[in-house]
């Protein structure tokens, strides 16, 4: 009874050229919400029957089982559907006057020297299986990109107007949130890390793919949450604590530590 609303709330945010990990984030949590609170714990059988005090109760729960960030996500995730279906159908919005829940700073570690050289170790060799993971943290580190953009990188060494990557510029096309273009610089290292991937990745027999991050034993090309994986386990490996986001914050506190402008 609630599945209709649902489905028209993830075409206005495809129409908003939303993600697709940002579409099905927030209708996940609009039909979590319809599944556990309004048909589990109420009588609710419509959209225009809830109101605050389901929504206090449902964050209530998140806070008991879940971060305050995790909670926090999911209010917001709420909050524009309601936002959405308030003006779509000119009923009253359960959460106008509603506050989010705080969400307390968490302090995230930039890596130090001897944590840096401990990645490079793990990532040492001239195997694919090496190769690509040293490319990848590279990139990271030189870049500060989100993990979907780098996941996102195309690759076409006969085409570059098919390709992401120029290294003999230094520079690497990614596509932000609404799949916004822009041109991230690399330095020479990150340069040459990459080029040692694209010699073994022209060996792969799946080259001709357009994806520029190939599956090791010739699999298919890696997908976000792959690299994700792939960060992990060499994080395990030389016992330092490896997230995507983490080459993100470094790269933000390198940059302002060298005097980058903040706006930038």
């Amino acid at each position: 009874m609630f599945q209709a609303e649902i489905g028209s709330f993830r075409l206005y945010l495809a129409a908003g050229r939303e993600s697709a990990r940002t579409i099905r984030a927030y209708s996940d949590a609009v039909r979590w919400f319809a599944a556990a609170h309004l048909l589990g714990q109420t009588s609710r059988d419509g959209w225009e029957q809830v109101d605050g005090q389901d929504i206090r109760q449902w964050v209530t729960w998140r806070l008991d089982h879940y971060s305050e960030a995790y909670a926090s996500n999911q209010y917001r995730a709420l909050q524009q559907f309601f936002g959405w279906l308030a003006a779509e159908e000119e009923i009253p919005d359960p959460m106008a006057g509603l506050r989010p829940p705080k969400v307390a700073a968490k302090l995230v570690l930039v890596f130090t020297g001897e944590e840096l050289a401990r990645i490079g170790q793990v990532c040492a060799g001239r195997s694919f299986a090496q190769r690509r993971p040293a490319a990848v943290i590279a990139v990271f580190l030189a870049t500060g990109i989100r993990l979907a953009e780098l996941a996102g990188i195309r690759y076409d060494p006969h085409d570059p107007g098919r390709s992401d990557v120029d290294l003999w510029q230094r520079e690497i096309t990614v596509r932000g949130k609404g799949g916004k273009p822009r041109i991230v610089k690399i330095t020479h290292n990150p340069a040459r890390a990459a080029d040692r991937y694209l010699r073994v990745r022209a060996r792969h027999i799946q080259a001709d793919r357009s994806q520029l991050w190939l599956g090791a034993s010739n699999r298919e090309p890696v997908t976000a949450s792959g690299i994700y994986q792939m960060i992990g386990r060499r994080g395990r490996q030389c016992e330092v604590e490896l997230y995507p986001h983490r080459f993100r914050h470094h790269f933000s506190h390198t940059w302002l530590d060298r005097g980058g402008p903040e706006g930038t």
